[in-house]
């Protein structure tokens, strides 16, 4: 068994894991294990345990907790790992294979002397972090003293991983990394630096001065100091045109003390409302096109389209990667556009990443990029050969074959893009749609990234994002709890972090009550109707066939774990019926694969099924086999 303290605290056997609830063992656990060997004072572990509240009996009440814990163990079956009382306090003997802190740290310090082999070591030390750390704690002290001295550690590593790629020349893939990293921590000169000089050295000068005038304005508000010297050398350099030149350090400790340029190894500073993010992004309108200059190869100026902006775009890490990855190829020429669907269900946000990771690579496509919507507001499809026509009229003149990308938005069927891909001559396209699509990916072979629900790290990290990390550190079960009512889909999230960031007197719990008290009616923002997850969800609803809308409902009366043979009792058809019924929902994003044989239902997904049949005429009739005929199909 091994304990987990990088992310909620829990304990594994490699296979399972059990996420402690938030109770005062849990609380005097996660005490001894941030020091992993040592011998922590009674002082120490009563106030980690209890605050500054302590019970009159304390003693007793300390000796009880650690009998508690003790039982835990044997429960769990790691006896071995026994609290041992010594004079003065409690240790709890630890090494890197039963503890992920102590094996990230023995990765950090063999990365030191491994040579080339440095960054895969670097890199499989960042993985052992799974979001937050101690969001299941109940420990004032802990989260004041301990999480910014061991978040500290891990970004000591990220800075080292991003400076060894950026000395490779690999400038274009640490900035998903460091787009995400400086926006949660946007004090850190020393991220800032880095992002700069990736920018810098992809062509992307003016946001690379964009992001010093961040930093700066940010400084400024919350501090009242300039930037330091490197940053402003860094700002000089890139105006005047000079490469900006990153050091990297032979030999340097990540277990040590940072430079003094890092500027922010102190504990993280609040960051207000205002500055931690930029407004919150609304679904683009139909006609999302605004252009930029080039030049064309005569010399005149001509318009190149631009896509519109994700501003405060958060999480998705892996998929923006393998976005970015596998449209950076379509920019090396070749006979075929580069492809990648997207596809999720309602409020992913697929629109969303398919715009970020266009932007990321928007430089290696110079006559533009251009987002085309698709479908009408009744989910009606567009046809090809105008969205076609929409294309050539916004590219420059003369643009050459294999310059261009466009974003197919919320596509309905294989067959609108096999036409576009006849039409045009895009060197990229990406696709975005509610459904799988699977007769597109068969003959065309494109990159398929399927969304489902945010982790619960990414949707914390939404949340610090616009809301800044003082206000949700300061609430964090209250911060689980929306996350959870908002089923971790992004588009809920959104709209809660928005409704909280004009409102910034509301306490996160409040907030969470009078959420769930009407889930998800209450999920909309008035002066936007696009915002709104039950507008969004009845309009998924209205593009299905009846019966396949109607066994929707009927299942969310199971418990959200949906298996065949419930599906088939529940829908009353035998079970064959049931599991074709199963994959059509699936391939709409409604439900997702649990594990094998099993399927589920997001939780807010489960919630509007169930507001909506208990409207007045609202209950689905029975689903009767022949139903099956009128189900869509992904084939042509």
């Amino acid at each position: 068994m091994r304990f987990q303290l990088l992310g909620p605290l829990s304990i594994t056997d490699g296979r399972d894991v059990v996420v402690l609830p938030p109770a005062k063992p849990t609380s005097l656990l996660a005490a001894l294990l941030v020091r992993p060997g040592e011998v922590v004072p009674v002082s120490r572990l009563r106030q980690a345990v209890w605050g500054e509240e302590q019970p009159a009996t304390a003693k007793a009440a300390l000796q009880s907790c650690v009998l508690r814990l003790r039982r835990l163990f044997a429960k769990y079956d790691i006896e071995d790992r026994a609290v041992v009382a010594v004079a003065g306090g409690y240790l709890l003997p630890a090494d890197g294979d039963s503890l992920d802190l102590l094996h990230f740290r023995r990765l950090t310090a063999e990365a030191e002397e491994a040579g080339e082999a440095e960054l895969p070591l670097l890199r499989q030390a960042l993985d052992l972090w799974r979001g937050p750390l101690l969001t299941n704690v109940p420990s004032e002290l802990l989260h004041r003293d301990e999480v910014p001295r061991l978040v500290e550690e891990r970004l000591r590593v990220l800075e080292r991983v991003c400076e060894i790629q950026l000395a490779r020349g690999r400038c274009r893939d640490v900035l998903v990394d460091l787009w995400e990293a400086t926006r949660v921590r946007p004090q850190h000169e020393g991220l800032a630096a880095q992002l700069m000089r990736a920018l810098y050295r992809v062509g992307r000068q003016n946001e690379a001065l964009a992001e010093y005038r961040r930093i700066r304005a940010h400084l400024r508000d919350e501090l009242g100091v300039d930037p330091g010297t490197e940053l402003q050398e860094l700002e000089l350099a890139i105006l005047r045109g000079d490469e900006p030149r990153g050091h990297l350090p032979a030999t340097a400790s990540l277990l040590s003390t940072p430079p003094a340029s890092a500027s922010a190894s102190a504990p993280p500073l609040p960051a207000s409302p205002a500055s931690a993010s930029p407004s919150l992004p609304s679904p683009p309108p139909v006609s999302p096109v605004s252009s930029s200059s080039s030049s064309s190869s005569d010399g005149r100026e001509t318009a190149r389209p631009r896509l519109p902006h994700v501003p405060g775009f958060t999480g998705r890490t892996r998929e923006t990667a393998a976005l970015v990855n596998h449209l950076g190829e379509g920019a090396r020429g070749g006979s075929a556009p580069v492809l990648a669907v997207v596809s999720g269900g309602p409020g992913m946000g697929k629109t969303a990443l398919a715009l970020h990771a266009a932007h990321l690579v928007a430089d290696r496509y110079p006559a533009g990029a251009v987002l085309l919507p698709m479908s009408g507001p009744d989910g009606a499809p567009r046809a090809s050969d105008e969205a076609a026509a929409e294309l050539r009229a916004l590219l420059p003149s003369g643009a050459s074959p294999g310059s261009s990308l466009a974003v197919l938005d919320d596509v309905v069927h294989p067959d609108q893009v096999r036409r576009f891909l006849d039409a045009t001559g895009c060197g990229a396209v990406v696709v975005t749609s509610r459904m799988g699509l699977a007769a597109l990916v068969a003959t065309h072979g494109p990159a398929v990234v399927q969304l489902g629900a945010l982790s619960p790290r990414e949707s914390r990290a939404l949340l610090t994002a616009v809301l800044g990390q003082e206000r949700v550190a300061a609430e964090t079960a209250a911060a689980h709890a929306l996350t959870e009512a908002c089923g971790h889909v992004p588009l809920a999230l959104r709209i809660v972090a928005a409704r909280l960031l004009t409102r910034p007197r509301m306490r996160l719990a409040d907030h969470s009550a009078w959420l769930l008290r009407d889930l998800p009616a209450r999920l909309a923002l008035p002066d936007d109707p696009r915002m709104s997850v039950p507008l969004a969800l009845d309009g998924a609803l209205r593009r299905l066939p009846a019966p396949l809308a109607d066994a929707h409902l009927r299942l969310a009366r199971l418990d959200g774990r949906i298996t065949a043979p419930d599906a088939a009792g529940a829908l009353s058809v035998p079970e064959t019926d049931a599991e074709e019924v199963l994959e059509r929902l699936l391939d709409t994003g409604l439900i997702e694969e649990d594990q094998p044989g099993a399927l589920r239902m997001n939780p807010l997904f489960r919630a509007h099924a169930l507001h909506r049949s208990g409207r007045p005429g609202g209950a689905p009739p029975p689903l009767v086999t022949a139903a099956r005929r009128a189900l869509p199909s992904g084939a042509t």
